[in-house]
């Protein structure tokens, strides 16, 4: 390839937003962006039962090394092959294609550009797992391809990356999955199912609390760091758009704790906060959100909190949103969903399937000093479980869920864009996240203007 190509293919990606843009409507802007819309499409490609499905991983990084463990998991029962993996730093793909060898069996073709694996005619659907700031802008240029796509949380770090990515999703014939693995968690869905009945009365509140004891996403010794070299990857295309700075291990590395690439907390752990808020209540971004915190725990080479805490309401729902994380101390992870007739209590952090239910007004008022086997016994509190199983189930589970893989691969081989995670998941957790890392950062109350899709700093116009 001369240089003049191998340039212009690598600017690909810088121009995909604004050709995407040009090429489609404004997206749906109605309270619940209707998923029956995504419905209407017909599709040319049905993969039957038999057939195999083929995979490629882009961005081979940590994150991937669960995706390559979800396709493990799945991968005989729903006959899944692996035929490709790509990362602009030559060891991470040599990693990835080395466990693609030991665990599928097969060697895999190695890429240090996505638009050269999207070539592949065998490739059917690939799997994103790179820096947050760069997930809105490939999952747009993998569903132009015709791939169908896995794409990690945050779907994006900005309004305007949010749209491409949602405008490209709804002009293709492309199954997505949003990597907001909760979704199709059986303990999740019980959840929703319980609110949905009208149990919980007139829901008011949900207050999240997720916490660490640790300097996350920071690691001093981090072999990575030590051994990269500039000349093994590609900065400028790694920045994706983003002002120039030289070359940066440790941004490389660890974007979440630099603004210029992530919010950290709400990129993180308040995309998927937010994103559940969303999938047990039926609602779509929040009408307002203010935000706090600073660098209380950790003063190291971090940009983003390490504790915070973000606020946010959701008028027609009459509901309040408060999520908060610190990485200083990590007692007493919850969530609480609270209605007039009752509260459903998850004993646990991100993705805990230990949930209770107490009702109000009931038996007298549950304290939480007596501790839940003594509320169970006494008739003040009731575990929730799922049909087929009657224990109670761990605080945590692992991020590589089975249960999110499969909902995706069924959903390839019905050609059914509702997956579980669908791309207007991604636009609302993208939106909701992106609020609180602005209000955080402007110390300003935000709020989304629905007819025009933007956020703002005063009350919108209805």
């Amino acid at each position: 390839m001369d240089d003049k190509k191998n340039v212009d293919r690598r600017d690909f990606l810088n121009h995909t937003a604004k050709f995407v843009v040009a090429a489609s409507a404004a997206g749906l802007t109605s309270k619940t962006d209707k998923v029956s819309a995504m419905n209407a499409k017909s599709y040319s490609r049905i993969k039957g039962a038999n057939d195999r499905i083929n995979i490629g991983f882009l961005g081979c990084g940590s994150r991937s090394q669960g995706h390559r463990r979800m396709v493990e998991m799945s991968a005989k029962e729903k006959n899944l092959g692996v035929v490709a993996v790509c990362d602009i730093w030559k060891l991470n793909r040599e990693k990835a294609a080395a466990d693609c060898k030991e665990k599928f069996g097969n060697d895999v073709k190695q890429f240090k550009y996505s638009e050269d694996m999207l070539t592949m005619p065998e490739l059917d659907a690939v799997m994103i797992a790179t820096g947050d700031h760069q997930h809105g802008y490939i999952l747009a240029e993998v569903v132009k391809a015709g791939k169908d796509c896995y794409c990690e949380k945050p779907m994006a770090q900005d309004v305007e990356e949010a749209k491409v990515a949602r405008n490209a999703v709804l002009n293709s014939k492309q199954v997505v999955q949003m990597g907001s693995q909760w979704v199709s968690d059986p303990y999740q869905l019980k959840v929703r199912e319980i609110i949905r009945s009208g149990k919980l009365g007139e829901i008011s509140k949900i207050e999240q609390c997720w916490n660490d004891n640790n300097h996350r996403w920071h690691e001093p010794n981090d072999p990575d760091v030590a051994a990269i070299r500039e000349q093994d990857t590609d900065w400028n295309r790694w920045l994706l758009g983003k002002p120039y700075r030289p070359f940066n291990p440790w941004m490389y590395f660890e974007f979440r704790i630099f603004r210029d690439f992530s919010g950290g907390i709400t990129s993180q752990w308040m995309s998927h906060g937010i994103g559940l808020v969303h999938f047990y209540t039926d609602t779509a971004i929040p009408d307002t959100m203010v935000a706090n915190g600073g660098i209380f725990s950790w003063p190291d080479i971090r940009q983003n909190p390490d504790t915070f805490q973000a606020l946010a309401t959701y008028e027609d729902h009459n509901l309040l949103y408060s999520y908060t994380s610190t990485y200083g101390n990590l007692f007493g992870d919850y969530t609480s969903i609270r209605g007039k007739e009752g509260t459903l209590f998850s004993d646990g952090g991100e993705g805990s399937p230990r949930w209770f239910f107490i009702p109000e007004r009931k038996q007298g008022r549950f304290r939480y000093h007596e501790g839940f086997a003594e509320a169970i016994r006494s008739g003040k509190a009731e575990p929730v479980t799922i049909p087929g199983n009657d224990e109670l189930p761990p605080p945590s589970l692992s991020d590589d869920s089975k249960y999110h893989m499969d909902n995706w691969v069924d959903c390839i081989r019905e050609r059914n864009l509702n997956t579980n995670g669908h791309i207007h998941t991604g636009f609302w957790h993208s939106i909701g996240s992106t609020m609180a890392t602005l209000a955080y950062r402007t110390g300003k109350k935000l709020y989304w203007d629905r007819q025009r899709e933007e956020i703002v700093d005063q009350p919108p116009a209805k």
